[in-house]
């Protein structure tokens, strides 16, 4: 599947030439969103760090809104950091959230000590339309690899293009063969010389999935006509300007599970 998926999310990436373009997509409150944290530990503390965030996760971060799901980034310049993910979540949960208090402290006291650096903090916004992760249940372990491919928008590029162009991916993606979780998510805030416009998801249970015979070509001809392919291909060159692809690895034990 990962072949397939791959294949899909090569062409994957969207819009964002403004906040308000991203945020425009879906003006409804019945929406999912994540927080992320990129952060790069101190390989030589690596038992306490893992000892003491276990610890907040669970005391603080188990469920819900604020359930805290930490993964290792198994590859790209970013291999060796960890995301620490919380929700899904909505904007008004900021509102409520762990804070000030034991939470803080503890944070404070007994996980940034052994932490080099915190990179990126960012929200990031499904797309239910085009999303296909009817399938997850919010149990990582059961889909713990994921393939992550960040994607930046040229600019000048319209909204209808680019929503032309996605919509023949996603409708690929969920007529191909198998079981192929995968979701498209908006970056909220604008990131400058990042980049980071949008992250397509794939989900798999295991890397020999990497492995499976790729059918994306196949299926999209199939699904939009033949004499279609090279038409989709000039219109990813109009759309990207850059993509790059990390692993995440889940990590039930820091993760508080």
């Amino acid at each position: 599947m990962i072949k397939k998926l791959i294949s899909a999310t090569i062409m994957v990436s969207l819009m964002f030439g403004a906040i308000v373009t991203v945020t425009a997509q879906d003006n409804s409150e019945d929406y999912k969103m994540w927080e992320t944290v990129m952060l790069t530990p101190d390989n030589s503390k690596l038992k306490v760090l893992g000892e003491h965030m276990r610890k907040h996760n669970t005391a603080f971060h188990k469920e819900g809104a604020y359930k805290a799901t930490v993964y290792n980034i198994s590859t790209g310049p970013n291999a060796g950091s960890i995301i620490w993910e919380m929700g899904p979540m909505k904007f008004s949960h900021n509102d409520s959230r762990p804070g000030k208090g034991t939470h803080d402290d503890d944070w404070r006291d007994n996980v940034m000590p052994y932490i080099k650096k915190v990179h990126t903090i960012e929200y990031w916004k499904q797309d239910d339309e085009l999303s296909n992760t009817s399938m997850l249940d919010g149990d990582s372990a059961k889909y713990p690899i994921l393939f992550v491919r960040y994607s930046e928008i040229a600019k000048g590029v319209s909204i209808s293009s680019v929503k032309a162009f996605y919509k023949q991916i996603s409708e690929t993606v969920k007529a191909m063969e198998g079981i192929n979780p995968w979701g498209v998510y908006y970056n909220e805030f604008r990131q400058g010389d990042l980049g980071r416009h949008i992250a397509t998801v794939g989900f798999f249970k295991e890397w020999a999935e990497f492995d499976e015979d790729n059918d994306f070509k196949e299926t999209f001809l199939k699904v939009h006509g033949e004499g279609t392919w090279d038409a989709f291909l000039d219109l990813s060159d109009q759309v990207l300007t850059n993509s790059w692809d990390e692993i995440w690895v889940y990590n039930a034990y820091l993760s508080g599970r």
